[in-house]
């Protein structure tokens, strides 16, 4: 009997049933994955008992010489993998990763351009009701009506009207690649900084799958979950003569004590990433999300923009007469995660939504390739054009987890 179903049974209980979930069901959220039994023993070590605030070398409490050494062997793995000149691995979300660099580089009501959030945004690129859109002043660019991708050419006409500080781009639900090349020349044109939130592509930035932002932006930002497979946490990268403001606006700027546990956890991570093995899972996640696609278009859904060229589909569930929120719920039922999402130029609301977005991380994770992609993307067909039949539901979520439990989950079964 472990410590934890000794002393907490009902906690126990609660985390026993939460594996159990991620075991027999077919886990497509597309931010979503599975850390490996090395990154959760690092989140949960000793380390999550030191308070180390400030930097390696620089802390404000004794006792942290081994807090340098860890916090410094993730710098430099950070650095070593995605090519940067500076990393600072404190943030503890992707939200305050982004918070801290606009702090850095600019004040409040500076102008800023971002990818709107119904068009596949983040909330910290300018949504009116987070941090981001009610300190700063943010002009959003959108997604082409008729390709639903984004328009470069759009986008530089808005950047050299509105003059803004720093131009965001990334997204977390946008199924292509951004042209970094194009946003930075743009950038340039006006002066402004760029700032690329590769939160959801950061693992196949690190395995080779997806072209690196890092060349060519000021700010990098990045969760180190999602397609990275390493602990809830952030990262933030940027040029080596940035580095003294980046760091300032982390720690004292939007932090106190880091989570030397997270921290260590994503030193882990980069190491991981950093292997022959990762550059063959990051370009089998790409190659499962096309065969995804092309499946679920020959099922007769409707993919935003037609498809996809990294980790993440779009749904429209319009075309099927449904909703986003119908088709997670039905979908659920049957044994497979995904999420409601906004489509661009959804008539829904963001809490309804015409759209469902998927994604093939952490399907890859357990082994799964291009056979698994086809069967999967026939359940999800059927799910949707009856998703009020609970003999439906009930039939595809028994094979579900009979098939599920057939794939093994990192950090479960390699514990």
């Amino acid at each position: 009997m472990s410590a934890l179903q000794e002393r907490d049974p009902e906690v126990a209980a609660v985390i026993a049933a939460e594996q159990k979930r991620q075991t027999e069901t077919l886990e497509i959220i597309a931010s979503e994955n599975y850390a490996s039994a090395a990154v959760l023993e690092a989140t949960g070590s000793v380390l999550t008992n030191k308070y180390a605030e400030g930097y390696p070398g620089k802390r404000y409490y004794a006792g942290n010489a081994h807090s340098d050494e860890v916090e410094s062997l993730a710098i430099e793995r950070a650095k070593a993998l995605f090519g940067a000149e500076h990393a600072n691995v404190q943030p503890t979300s992707g939200a305050e990763a982004n918070m801290a660099a606009y702090l850095a580089f600019a004040d409040p009501g500076d102008t800023f351009l971002g990818l709107e959030l119904t068009q596949g945004g983040h909330l910290t690129h300018g949504s009116p009701v987070n941090f981001s859109g009610r300190l700063y002043n943010f002009v959003p660019y959108s997604v082409d009506r008729e390709t639903e991708v984004v328009d470069m050419a759009t986008v530089a006409e808005l950047a050299a009207e509105a003059k803004p500080r720093i131009i965001v781009t990334g997204a977390t639900a946008y199924p292509r690649q951004f042209d970094f090349p194009a946003f930075a020349q743009i950038a340039q044109d006006v002066g402004a900084l760029l700032l690329v939130d590769m939160s959801h592509f950061a693992g196949l930035v690190a395995g080779g799958a997806h072209p690196s932002p890092v060349p060519h932006a000021d700010i990098v930002t990045t969760t180190t979950h999602k397609t990275l497979r390493g602990p809830r946490g952030a990262l933030a990268l940027t040029k080596e003569e940035h580095g003294a403001a980046l760091d300032k606006a982390v720690f004292p700027g939007t932090q106190g004590g880091p989570h030397m546990h997270s921290i260590a956890a994503k030193a882990v991570a980069f190491g991981e990433a950093a292997k022959p093995e990762f550059q063959a899972y990051a370009a089998k996640i790409v190659e499962n999300a096309a065969t995804l696609a092309d499946a679920l278009q020959e099922g007769g859904l409707r993919l935003v923009s037609g498809g996809t060229d990294t980790h993440l589909i779009l749904i429209d569930c319009s075309t099927l007469g449904i909703s986003g929120m119908k088709a997670q719920n039905a979908l659920q039922g049957s044994g497979i995660i995904a999420n409601k999402n906004t489509i661009p130029y959804d008539e829904r609301s963001p809490f309804v939504t015409s759209g469902l977005r998927i994604g093939t991380p952490a399907l890859t994770s357990r082994g799964m390739g291009a056979d698994e992609m086809r069967r999967l993307a026939a359940w999800i067909a059927h799910v949707l054009k009856d998703p009020d039949g609970e003999g439906v539901r009930e039939g595809v979520r028994q094979e579900v987890a009979e098939f599920a439990r057939a794939y093994p989950v990192p950090g479960i079964t390699d514990a």
